[in-house]
Protein backbone atom coordinates (compact mmCIF):
# COMPACT_ATOMS: atom_id res chain seq x y z
CA UNK A 1 0.00 0.00 0.00
CA UNK A 2 0.87 3.59 -0.92
CA UNK A 3 -0.03 6.32 1.84
CA UNK A 4 -0.16 10.01 1.12
CA UNK A 5 -0.30 11.74 4.23
CA UNK A 6 -0.79 16.02 4.45
CA UNK A 7 0.66 16.30 1.35
CA UNK A 8 0.83 20.29 0.57
CA UNK A 9 3.53 21.89 -2.08
CA UNK A 10 3.08 25.34 -3.09
CA UNK A 11 4.88 27.58 -5.71
CA UNK A 12 4.96 30.84 -4.35
CA UNK A 13 1.50 32.12 -3.83
CA UNK A 14 0.35 29.69 -6.36
CA UNK A 15 -1.06 26.49 -4.59
CA UNK A 16 -0.58 22.61 -6.18
CA UNK A 17 -1.99 20.50 -3.52
CA UNK A 18 -2.95 21.27 -0.04
CA UNK A 19 -3.33 18.46 2.73
CA UNK A 20 -3.69 15.91 0.57
CA UNK A 21 -4.59 12.72 2.07
CA UNK A 22 -4.78 9.00 -0.08
CA UNK A 23 -4.23 5.85 0.18
CA UNK A 24 -3.49 4.03 -3.02
CA UNK A 25 -3.91 -0.24 -2.29
CA UNK A 26 -2.95 -3.25 -4.61
CA UNK A 27 -4.79 -4.45 -7.15
CA UNK A 28 -6.15 -1.44 -8.43
CA UNK A 29 -5.09 1.10 -11.12
CA UNK A 30 -5.37 4.50 -10.29
CA UNK A 31 -5.14 7.22 -13.36
CA UNK A 32 -3.88 10.47 -12.19
CA UNK A 33 -6.36 13.05 -13.92
CA UNK A 34 -5.86 17.02 -13.95
CA UNK A 35 -5.83 20.40 -16.13
CA UNK A 36 -2.41 21.24 -17.59
CA UNK A 37 -0.80 22.27 -15.47
CA UNK A 38 -2.47 20.96 -12.12
CA UNK A 39 0.58 19.22 -10.83
CA UNK A 40 -0.02 15.85 -12.27
CA UNK A 41 3.52 14.91 -13.24
CA UNK A 42 4.60 16.88 -9.68
CA UNK A 43 2.75 14.57 -7.65
CA UNK A 44 3.97 11.47 -9.45
CA UNK A 45 7.53 12.70 -8.79
CA UNK A 46 6.97 13.43 -4.85
CA UNK A 47 5.41 9.73 -4.98
CA UNK A 48 8.65 8.49 -6.70
CA UNK A 49 11.02 10.96 -3.73
CA UNK A 50 12.37 12.50 -6.85
CA UNK A 51 11.03 16.14 -5.19
CA UNK A 52 9.90 16.89 -1.87
CA UNK A 53 6.71 18.09 -0.98
CA UNK A 54 6.81 20.90 1.97
CA UNK A 55 4.69 19.08 4.45
CA UNK A 56 3.27 15.71 4.91
CA UNK A 57 4.56 12.11 4.06
CA UNK A 58 4.67 9.60 1.47
CA UNK A 59 4.90 5.92 2.81
CA UNK A 60 5.29 2.27 1.78
CA UNK A 61 4.29 -1.03 3.45
CA UNK A 62 8.03 -2.27 4.20
CA UNK A 63 9.47 -4.61 1.82
CA UNK A 64 7.51 -3.43 -1.24
CA UNK A 65 9.39 -1.93 -4.35
CA UNK A 66 8.34 1.10 -6.48
CA UNK A 67 9.11 1.06 -10.49
CA UNK A 68 8.96 4.37 -12.24
CA UNK A 69 8.52 4.74 -15.49
CA UNK A 70 11.90 7.10 -16.68
CA UNK A 71 12.14 10.40 -18.49
CA UNK A 72 15.21 10.62 -19.70
CA UNK A 73 16.08 8.24 -22.49
CA UNK A 74 19.75 8.84 -22.32
CA UNK A 75 20.45 7.76 -18.61
CA UNK A 76 21.18 4.51 -20.01
CA UNK A 77 22.94 4.80 -23.79
CA UNK A 78 26.10 3.12 -22.45
CA UNK A 79 24.33 -0.62 -21.57
CA UNK A 80 23.14 -2.87 -23.66
CA UNK A 81 19.12 -3.56 -23.94
CA UNK A 82 18.29 -6.58 -21.90
CA UNK A 83 20.58 -5.02 -19.20
CA UNK A 84 18.95 -1.46 -19.11
CA UNK A 85 15.65 -3.36 -18.36
CA UNK A 86 16.99 -6.05 -15.74
CA UNK A 87 18.51 -2.46 -13.92
CA UNK A 88 14.55 -1.82 -13.52
CA UNK A 89 15.20 -4.20 -10.34
CA UNK A 90 17.79 -2.12 -8.98
CA UNK A 91 18.43 -4.81 -5.90
CA UNK A 92 18.72 -7.48 -8.15
CA UNK A 93 20.60 -6.23 -10.23
CA UNK A 94 23.50 -5.27 -7.88
CA UNK A 95 23.25 -8.85 -6.54
CA UNK A 96 24.08 -10.18 -10.05
CA UNK A 97 27.16 -7.95 -10.13
CA UNK A 98 28.11 -8.94 -6.70
CA UNK A 99 27.97 -12.72 -7.23
CA UNK A 100 29.41 -12.40 -10.66
CA UNK A 101 32.65 -10.47 -8.84
CA UNK A 102 33.19 -12.53 -6.50
CA UNK A 103 32.90 -15.74 -8.71
CA UNK A 104 35.50 -13.90 -10.68
CA UNK A 105 38.09 -13.88 -7.84
CA UNK A 106 41.26 -16.13 -8.24
CA UNK A 107 41.58 -16.04 -4.09
CA UNK A 108 38.50 -17.33 -3.66
CA UNK A 109 37.90 -17.03 0.53
CA UNK A 110 35.34 -18.90 2.64
CA UNK A 111 34.25 -15.39 3.52
CA UNK A 112 33.81 -15.27 -0.30
CA UNK A 113 31.78 -18.32 -0.69
CA UNK A 114 29.49 -17.64 2.89
CA UNK A 115 28.46 -14.26 1.12
CA UNK A 116 27.71 -16.20 -2.44
CA UNK A 117 25.63 -18.54 -0.77
CA UNK A 118 23.54 -15.48 0.87
CA UNK A 119 23.30 -14.03 -2.13
CA UNK A 120 22.37 -16.61 -4.02
CA UNK A 121 19.55 -17.18 -1.78
CA UNK A 122 18.04 -13.96 -1.87
CA UNK A 123 18.87 -14.09 -5.77
CA UNK A 124 16.57 -17.01 -5.70
CA UNK A 125 14.10 -15.64 -3.94
CA UNK A 126 13.45 -12.78 -6.34
CA UNK A 127 13.39 -15.29 -8.78
CA UNK A 128 16.62 -14.31 -10.51
CA UNK A 129 17.10 -17.13 -12.75
CA UNK A 130 14.13 -16.15 -14.68
CA UNK A 131 15.81 -12.36 -14.78
CA UNK A 132 16.69 -12.63 -18.56
CA UNK A 133 14.13 -14.76 -19.54
CA UNK A 134 11.36 -12.44 -17.86
CA UNK A 135 13.32 -8.78 -19.74
CA UNK A 136 13.32 -10.58 -22.92
CA UNK A 137 9.53 -11.39 -23.11
CA UNK A 138 9.03 -7.86 -21.67
CA UNK A 139 10.92 -6.68 -24.74
CA UNK A 140 9.47 -9.24 -27.41
CA UNK A 141 5.79 -8.26 -25.94
CA UNK A 142 6.59 -4.57 -26.48
CA UNK A 143 7.89 -5.22 -30.62
CA UNK A 144 11.74 -5.12 -29.81
CA UNK A 145 12.72 -8.20 -31.57
CA UNK A 146 15.63 -10.44 -29.87
CA UNK A 147 18.44 -9.05 -32.56
CA UNK A 148 18.56 -5.89 -30.70
CA UNK A 149 18.98 -7.21 -26.99
CA UNK A 150 22.53 -7.27 -26.68
CA UNK A 151 22.48 -3.52 -28.47
CA UNK A 152 23.79 -0.95 -26.69
CA UNK A 153 21.41 1.80 -25.99
CA UNK A 154 23.06 4.48 -27.70
CA UNK A 155 22.43 2.44 -30.84
CA UNK A 156 18.84 2.49 -30.48
CA UNK A 157 16.34 4.65 -32.11
CA UNK A 158 14.45 7.16 -29.58
CA UNK A 159 11.04 5.32 -30.54
CA UNK A 160 12.44 1.85 -29.30
CA UNK A 161 14.00 3.45 -26.15
CA UNK A 162 10.77 4.31 -25.35
CA UNK A 163 10.07 0.75 -24.95
CA UNK A 164 12.69 -0.57 -23.78
CA UNK A 165 12.29 2.35 -20.57
CA UNK A 166 9.01 1.15 -20.27
CA UNK A 167 9.64 -2.65 -20.34
CA UNK A 168 12.55 -1.13 -17.54
CA UNK A 169 9.44 -0.22 -15.29
CA UNK A 170 7.33 -3.11 -15.58
CA UNK A 171 10.32 -5.72 -14.91
CA UNK A 172 10.49 -8.14 -11.51
CA UNK A 173 6.91 -7.46 -10.68
CA UNK A 174 7.15 -4.00 -8.67
CA UNK A 175 4.66 -3.55 -5.70
CA UNK A 176 3.96 0.15 -7.15
CA UNK A 177 4.30 0.87 -10.61
CA UNK A 178 4.38 5.13 -11.64
CA UNK A 179 3.66 5.28 -15.08
CA UNK A 180 3.64 8.61 -16.75
CA UNK A 181 2.45 8.98 -19.87
CA UNK A 182 3.54 5.79 -21.05
CA UNK A 183 1.71 5.64 -24.13
CA UNK A 184 3.41 8.37 -25.63
CA UNK A 185 5.51 7.72 -29.12
CA UNK A 186 4.01 4.04 -28.86
CA UNK A 187 2.44 1.97 -31.87
CA UNK A 188 -1.10 0.80 -31.23
CA UNK A 189 0.25 -2.63 -30.85
CA UNK A 190 2.68 -1.94 -28.32
CA UNK A 191 -0.26 0.04 -26.40
CA UNK A 192 -2.35 -2.76 -26.66
CA UNK A 193 0.04 -5.14 -25.37
CA UNK A 194 0.19 -2.65 -22.46
CA UNK A 195 -3.23 -2.47 -21.72
CA UNK A 196 -3.38 -6.29 -21.46
CA UNK A 197 -0.52 -6.35 -19.35
CA UNK A 198 -1.95 -3.63 -16.80
CA UNK A 199 -5.43 -5.27 -16.91
CA UNK A 200 -3.72 -8.71 -15.16
CA UNK A 201 -1.19 -6.96 -13.22
CA UNK A 202 -2.14 -7.61 -9.52
CA UNK A 203 -0.68 -4.94 -7.63
CA UNK A 204 -0.59 -0.99 -7.70
CA UNK A 205 -0.51 1.15 -10.49
CA UNK A 206 -0.89 5.09 -10.75
CA UNK A 207 -0.55 6.15 -13.94
CA UNK A 208 -0.87 9.86 -15.90
CA UNK A 209 -2.14 9.35 -19.50
CA UNK A 210 -3.80 11.99 -22.09
CA UNK A 211 -5.04 8.86 -23.94
CA UNK A 212 -8.86 8.59 -23.05
CA UNK A 213 -9.33 4.79 -24.23
CA UNK A 214 -5.92 4.12 -22.18
CA UNK A 215 -7.56 5.25 -19.71
CA UNK A 216 -11.00 3.49 -20.08
CA UNK A 217 -9.58 0.06 -20.31
CA UNK A 218 -6.65 -0.29 -17.36
CA UNK A 219 -8.40 2.21 -14.74
CA UNK A 220 -9.88 0.77 -12.02
CA UNK A 221 -10.16 4.96 -10.44
CA UNK A 222 -9.64 7.98 -11.50
CA UNK A 223 -7.60 10.10 -8.99
CA UNK A 224 -8.88 13.63 -9.53
CA UNK A 225 -6.40 16.58 -8.72
CA UNK A 226 -8.68 19.37 -8.82
CA UNK A 227 -9.31 22.39 -6.38
CA UNK A 228 -5.62 21.42 -4.71
CA UNK A 229 -7.20 17.99 -3.93
CA UNK A 230 -7.21 14.54 -5.20
CA UNK A 231 -10.30 13.35 -4.67
CA UNK A 232 -11.01 8.95 -5.69
CA UNK A 233 -13.98 8.11 -7.93
CA UNK A 234 -14.28 4.54 -8.69
CA UNK A 235 -14.43 3.54 -12.03
CA UNK A 236 -13.00 4.77 -15.85
CA UNK A 237 -11.78 8.21 -17.14
CA UNK A 238 -15.55 8.22 -18.77
CA UNK A 239 -17.77 7.23 -15.92
CA UNK A 240 -15.78 10.12 -14.51
CA UNK A 241 -16.19 12.50 -16.77
CA UNK A 242 -19.92 11.97 -17.10
CA UNK A 243 -20.30 11.89 -13.71
CA UNK A 244 -18.81 15.26 -12.84
CA UNK A 245 -20.58 16.60 -16.20
CA UNK A 246 -24.24 15.23 -14.25
CA UNK A 247 -22.89 16.94 -11.65
CA UNK A 248 -22.46 20.16 -13.33
CA UNK A 249 -25.78 19.55 -14.98
CA UNK A 250 -27.32 18.77 -10.94
CA UNK A 251 -25.90 22.25 -9.47
CA UNK A 252 -27.18 23.95 -12.16
CA UNK A 253 -30.63 22.91 -11.08
CA UNK A 254 -31.20 24.67 -7.84
CA UNK A 255 -34.76 22.84 -7.76
CA UNK A 256 -33.64 19.40 -8.07
CA UNK A 257 -34.08 17.63 -4.82
CA UNK A 258 -31.74 15.44 -2.75
CA UNK A 259 -34.00 12.30 -3.58
CA UNK A 260 -34.42 13.37 -7.58
CA UNK A 261 -30.77 13.40 -7.76
CA UNK A 262 -29.80 10.29 -5.86
CA UNK A 263 -32.41 8.13 -8.42
CA UNK A 264 -30.67 9.85 -11.53
CA UNK A 265 -26.71 9.32 -9.85
CA UNK A 266 -28.04 5.77 -9.29
CA UNK A 267 -29.53 5.01 -12.60
CA UNK A 268 -26.22 6.92 -13.91
CA UNK A 269 -24.08 4.67 -11.92
CA UNK A 270 -26.28 1.10 -13.12
CA UNK A 271 -25.69 2.53 -17.07
CA UNK A 272 -21.96 2.45 -16.84
CA UNK A 273 -21.97 -0.44 -14.66
CA UNK A 274 -23.75 -2.66 -16.75
CA UNK A 275 -21.41 -2.43 -19.38
CA UNK A 276 -17.83 -2.02 -17.82
CA UNK A 277 -15.51 -4.71 -19.10
CA UNK A 278 -13.75 -5.41 -16.10
CA UNK A 279 -15.55 -6.87 -13.22
CA UNK A 280 -12.94 -4.86 -10.75
CA UNK A 281 -14.45 -1.41 -12.16
CA UNK A 282 -17.98 -2.38 -11.46
CA UNK A 283 -17.00 -3.58 -7.97
CA UNK A 284 -15.75 -0.52 -7.46
CA UNK A 285 -18.21 1.17 -8.96
CA UNK A 286 -21.18 -0.60 -6.60
CA UNK A 287 -18.92 0.33 -3.79
CA UNK A 288 -19.08 4.09 -4.22
CA UNK A 289 -22.94 3.52 -4.75
CA UNK A 290 -22.64 2.18 -1.28
CA UNK A 291 -21.71 5.27 0.14
CA UNK A 292 -23.09 7.93 -2.19
CA UNK A 293 -23.92 11.46 -0.71
CA UNK A 294 -25.19 13.67 -3.40
CA UNK A 295 -23.62 16.65 -1.55
CA UNK A 296 -19.77 15.34 -2.22
CA UNK A 297 -20.36 14.95 -5.95
CA UNK A 298 -18.28 18.07 -7.23
CA UNK A 299 -18.88 19.75 -10.53
CA UNK A 300 -15.24 19.73 -12.10
CA UNK A 301 -13.44 23.13 -11.42
CA UNK A 302 -12.52 22.54 -15.71
CA UNK A 303 -13.40 24.23 -18.69
CA UNK A 304 -13.53 23.11 -22.12
CA UNK A 305 -13.08 25.31 -24.99
CA UNK A 306 -15.43 25.27 -27.93
CA UNK A 307 -14.48 23.70 -31.24
CA UNK A 308 -16.77 23.58 -33.96
CA UNK A 309 -16.01 23.65 -37.53
CA UNK A 310 -18.32 24.78 -39.99
CA UNK A 311 -18.10 24.84 -44.12
CA UNK A 312 -19.76 27.63 -45.90
CA UNK A 313 -20.16 25.83 -49.08
CA UNK A 314 -20.82 21.95 -49.55
CA UNK A 315 -18.20 19.59 -51.52
CA UNK A 316 -19.35 18.55 -55.13
CA UNK A 317 -19.14 15.42 -56.94
CA UNK A 318 -15.04 15.50 -56.85
CA UNK A 319 -13.43 16.11 -53.89
CA UNK A 320 -9.94 14.41 -54.20
CA UNK A 321 -8.49 11.92 -56.46
CA UNK A 322 -4.69 10.71 -56.16
CA UNK A 323 -3.19 8.55 -58.63
CA UNK A 324 0.50 6.50 -58.41
CA UNK A 325 1.29 9.18 -55.20
CA UNK A 326 4.86 8.86 -54.04
CA UNK A 327 7.11 10.56 -51.53
CA UNK A 328 10.84 9.55 -51.33
CA UNK A 329 13.04 11.67 -48.47
CA UNK A 330 16.31 13.25 -49.09
CA UNK A 331 17.95 9.98 -48.26
CA UNK A 332 16.38 8.41 -50.87
CA UNK A 333 14.06 5.97 -48.56
CA UNK A 334 10.34 5.80 -49.62
CA UNK A 335 8.06 6.98 -47.16
CA UNK A 336 5.16 5.93 -49.06
CA UNK A 337 4.93 4.49 -52.99
CA UNK A 338 2.21 4.37 -55.61
CA UNK A 339 -0.47 5.45 -53.24
CA UNK A 340 -3.68 6.10 -54.89
CA UNK A 341 -7.52 6.61 -53.41
CA UNK A 342 -10.33 8.76 -54.11
CA UNK A 343 -12.15 11.30 -51.31
CA UNK A 344 -16.17 10.58 -51.46
CA UNK A 345 -19.44 12.85 -49.41
CA UNK A 346 -19.07 11.96 -45.90
CA UNK A 347 -16.07 10.04 -45.42
CA UNK A 348 -13.44 10.74 -42.64
CA UNK A 349 -10.01 8.92 -43.50
CA UNK A 350 -7.56 8.55 -40.64
CA UNK A 351 -4.13 7.74 -42.13
CA UNK A 352 -2.00 5.39 -40.35
CA UNK A 353 1.80 4.31 -40.74
CA UNK A 354 4.41 2.92 -38.42
CA UNK A 355 6.28 5.86 -39.40
CA UNK A 356 4.68 8.72 -38.70
CA UNK A 357 6.87 10.61 -40.83
CA UNK A 358 4.76 9.13 -43.94
CA UNK A 359 1.45 10.55 -42.85
CA UNK A 360 3.16 14.12 -42.40
CA UNK A 361 4.69 14.04 -46.23
CA UNK A 362 1.66 13.18 -47.36
CA UNK A 363 -0.59 15.57 -46.00
CA UNK A 364 2.34 18.29 -46.89
CA UNK A 365 2.50 17.21 -50.52
CA UNK A 366 -1.90 17.49 -50.49
CA UNK A 367 -1.18 21.15 -49.34
CA UNK A 368 1.41 22.40 -51.24
CA UNK A 369 4.06 22.04 -48.60
CA UNK A 370 6.21 19.74 -50.49
CA UNK A 371 6.67 18.48 -53.98
CA UNK A 372 5.81 14.70 -54.55
CA UNK A 373 8.50 12.61 -56.08
CA UNK A 374 6.11 11.02 -58.20
CA UNK A 375 2.30 10.36 -59.16
CA UNK A 376 -0.89 13.45 -59.24
CA UNK A 377 -3.50 14.80 -56.88
CA UNK A 378 -5.78 16.59 -57.83
CA UNK A 379 -8.48 18.85 -55.23
CA UNK A 380 -11.90 19.22 -56.71
CA UNK A 381 -12.77 22.55 -57.70
CA UNK A 382 -15.96 23.02 -54.80
CA UNK A 383 -12.76 22.25 -51.98
CA UNK A 384 -11.18 24.16 -49.60
CA UNK A 385 -8.87 23.42 -47.67
CA UNK A 386 -7.48 24.43 -43.64
CA UNK A 387 -4.67 22.03 -42.48
CA UNK A 388 -3.04 21.33 -39.00
CA UNK A 389 0.20 20.59 -39.22
CA UNK A 390 2.18 18.45 -37.03
CA UNK A 391 4.98 20.98 -36.60
CA UNK A 392 3.03 24.69 -36.55
CA UNK A 393 5.94 26.80 -35.30
CA UNK A 394 6.44 28.54 -38.64
CA UNK A 395 2.60 30.46 -37.77
CA UNK A 396 4.13 32.25 -34.44
CA UNK A 397 7.43 33.95 -35.45
CA UNK A 398 6.29 37.05 -35.20
CA UNK A 399 7.46 38.79 -31.77
CA UNK A 400 4.87 42.09 -32.41
CA UNK A 401 1.49 40.16 -32.55
CA UNK A 402 -0.56 39.51 -29.89
CA UNK A 403 -3.22 37.03 -30.38
CA UNK A 404 -5.78 39.16 -31.25
CA UNK A 405 -3.92 40.32 -33.64
CA UNK A 406 -2.37 37.01 -34.57
CA UNK A 407 -6.50 35.57 -35.12
CA UNK A 408 -7.22 38.97 -37.33
CA UNK A 409 -4.78 38.13 -39.91
CA UNK A 410 -6.85 34.97 -41.16
CA UNK A 411 -10.02 36.59 -40.77
CA UNK A 412 -12.20 38.50 -43.33
CA UNK A 413 -14.29 40.10 -39.87
CA UNK A 414 -11.33 42.37 -38.67
CA UNK A 415 -13.33 43.89 -35.38
CA UNK A 416 -12.04 42.86 -32.44
CA UNK A 417 -15.05 42.25 -30.43
CA UNK A 418 -16.11 39.75 -33.34
CA UNK A 419 -12.11 37.98 -33.01
CA UNK A 420 -12.32 37.89 -29.53
CA UNK A 421 -15.26 35.95 -29.02
CA UNK A 422 -13.22 33.16 -31.37
CA UNK A 423 -10.21 33.39 -29.07
CA UNK A 424 -13.00 33.31 -26.04
CA UNK A 425 -13.96 30.02 -27.26
CA UNK A 426 -10.47 28.91 -26.65
CA UNK A 427 -10.15 29.69 -23.64
CA UNK A 428 -8.33 33.54 -24.37
CA UNK A 429 -10.26 35.85 -22.54
CA UNK A 430 -9.64 39.59 -21.35
CA UNK A 431 -5.74 39.87 -21.27
CA UNK A 432 -5.56 36.24 -22.10
CA UNK A 433 -6.43 37.27 -25.88
CA UNK A 434 -3.62 40.36 -25.59
CA UNK A 435 -0.18 37.96 -24.68
CA UNK A 436 2.32 37.78 -27.27
CA UNK A 437 2.08 34.89 -29.93
CA UNK A 438 5.59 33.88 -29.57
CA UNK A 439 5.44 32.70 -25.76
CA UNK A 440 2.18 30.64 -25.63
CA UNK A 441 2.89 27.13 -25.35
CA UNK A 442 2.39 23.87 -27.15
CA UNK A 443 -1.18 23.52 -26.35
CA UNK A 444 -2.15 27.06 -26.35
CA UNK A 445 -0.60 27.05 -30.23
CA UNK A 446 -2.77 24.33 -30.87
CA UNK A 447 -5.98 25.94 -29.53
CA UNK A 448 -5.28 28.76 -32.20
CA UNK A 449 -4.54 27.09 -34.93
CA UNK A 450 -8.06 25.50 -34.30
CA UNK A 451 -9.66 28.69 -34.11
CA UNK A 452 -7.59 29.90 -37.48
CA UNK A 453 -9.31 26.66 -38.61
CA UNK A 454 -13.22 27.42 -37.72
CA UNK A 455 -12.47 30.82 -39.21
CA UNK A 456 -11.66 29.48 -42.36
CA UNK A 457 -14.81 27.90 -43.42
CA UNK A 458 -13.28 25.05 -45.38
CA UNK A 459 -14.93 21.90 -46.47
CA UNK A 460 -11.93 19.93 -46.63
CA UNK A 461 -9.81 20.06 -43.25
CA UNK A 462 -6.64 17.92 -42.55
CA UNK A 463 -4.67 17.10 -39.26
CA UNK A 464 -1.64 15.69 -38.35
CA UNK A 465 -1.33 14.67 -34.57
CA UNK A 466 -4.10 17.28 -33.54
CA UNK A 467 -3.81 15.94 -30.46
CA UNK A 468 -0.30 16.88 -29.24
CA UNK A 469 0.07 19.38 -26.59
CA UNK A 470 -3.45 18.94 -25.43
CA UNK A 471 -5.09 18.77 -22.03
CA UNK A 472 -7.76 16.05 -21.50
CA UNK A 473 -10.41 18.90 -21.59
CA UNK A 474 -9.30 19.85 -25.13
CA UNK A 475 -9.19 16.76 -26.26
CA UNK A 476 -12.75 16.46 -25.42
CA UNK A 477 -13.67 18.97 -27.13
CA UNK A 478 -11.69 18.50 -30.27
CA UNK A 479 -13.23 14.69 -30.52
CA UNK A 480 -16.96 16.24 -30.03
CA UNK A 481 -16.05 18.78 -32.64
CA UNK A 482 -14.34 16.13 -35.54
CA UNK A 483 -17.45 14.51 -34.93
CA UNK A 484 -20.14 16.91 -35.79
CA UNK A 485 -18.57 18.42 -38.66
CA UNK A 486 -19.96 17.93 -42.09
CA UNK A 487 -17.20 18.45 -44.55
CA UNK A 488 -14.58 16.14 -45.21
CA UNK A 489 -11.51 15.22 -42.53
CA UNK A 490 -7.94 13.59 -43.26
CA UNK A 491 -6.34 13.10 -40.42
CA UNK A 492 -4.00 10.82 -38.41
CA UNK A 493 -4.02 10.71 -34.49
CA UNK A 494 -2.75 8.76 -31.86
CA UNK A 495 -6.20 9.26 -29.88
CA UNK A 496 -7.39 5.90 -29.89
CA UNK A 497 -10.99 6.72 -28.80
CA UNK A 498 -10.62 10.07 -31.25
CA UNK A 499 -9.79 8.10 -33.95
CA UNK A 500 -12.48 5.00 -33.18
CA UNK A 501 -15.41 7.91 -33.14
CA UNK A 502 -14.33 10.23 -35.96
CA UNK A 503 -12.84 7.97 -38.14
CA UNK A 504 -15.26 5.43 -41.41
CA UNK A 505 -12.15 4.73 -43.67
CA UNK A 506 -9.06 3.45 -42.49
CA UNK A 507 -6.09 4.36 -45.32
CA UNK A 508 -2.67 2.82 -43.92
CA UNK A 509 1.22 3.58 -46.00
CA UNK A 510 3.83 1.46 -45.87
CA UNK A 511 7.27 2.32 -48.20
CA UNK A 512 5.90 -0.51 -50.55
CA UNK A 513 2.20 -0.52 -50.48
CA UNK A 514 -1.04 0.42 -48.56
CA UNK A 515 -4.14 -0.63 -47.38
CA UNK A 516 -7.51 0.88 -47.12
CA UNK A 517 -10.58 -0.27 -45.87
CA UNK A 518 -13.92 1.27 -45.16
CA UNK A 519 -14.42 0.53 -41.27
CA UNK A 520 -13.97 1.56 -37.88
CA UNK A 521 -10.85 2.08 -36.11
CA UNK A 522 -11.71 -1.01 -33.58
CA UNK A 523 -12.91 -3.22 -36.55
CA UNK A 524 -9.26 -2.39 -38.38
CA UNK A 525 -7.58 -3.27 -35.62
CA UNK A 526 -9.12 -6.84 -34.89
CA UNK A 527 -9.92 -7.80 -38.17
CA UNK A 528 -8.25 -10.90 -38.99
CA UNK A 529 -8.11 -10.36 -42.62
CA UNK A 530 -6.90 -6.73 -41.82
CA UNK A 531 -4.25 -8.36 -39.93
CA UNK A 532 -3.21 -10.65 -42.92
CA UNK A 533 -2.81 -7.98 -45.37
CA UNK A 534 -0.77 -6.02 -43.19
CA UNK A 535 2.06 -9.22 -42.18
CA UNK A 536 1.87 -9.71 -46.18
CA UNK A 537 2.22 -5.43 -46.45
CA UNK A 538 5.37 -5.44 -44.25
CA UNK A 539 6.88 -8.72 -44.61
CA UNK A 540 7.66 -7.35 -48.10
CA UNK A 541 9.83 -5.24 -46.48
CA UNK A 542 11.88 -7.58 -44.33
Amino acid sequence: MLSVSNVSLRYGKRVLFEDVNIKFTPGNCYGLIGANGAGKSTFIKILSGDIDAQTGSVTMDPGERMSVLKQNQNAFDEYPVLETVIRGNERLFEIMVEKDAIYAKADFTEEDGNRAADLEAEFAEMNGWEAESDAASLLSGLGIGESSHFTLMADVNPAEKVKILLAQALFGNPDILLLDEPTNNLDIESILWLENFLMNFKNTVIVVSHDRHFLDNVCTHVADLDFGKITLYGGNYTFWYESSQLAARQKADQNKKNDEKRKELEEFIRRFSANVAKSRQATARQKMLEKLNVEEIKPSSRRYPYIGFKPDREVGDQILLVENLSYRNEDGVYLFKDVSFAVNHDEKIAFLSKDGLAVTALFDVLTGEREATSGTFKWGVTTTQSYLPNDNGKYFTDADLNLVDWLRQYSTEKDESFIRGFLGRMLFSGEEALKKCTVLSGGEKQRCMFSRMMLSGANVLLFDEPTNHLDLESIQALNKGMEEYNGNILFTCHDHQLTQTVANRIIELAPNGFLDKLMTFDEYISDARVKVQKAELYGALV
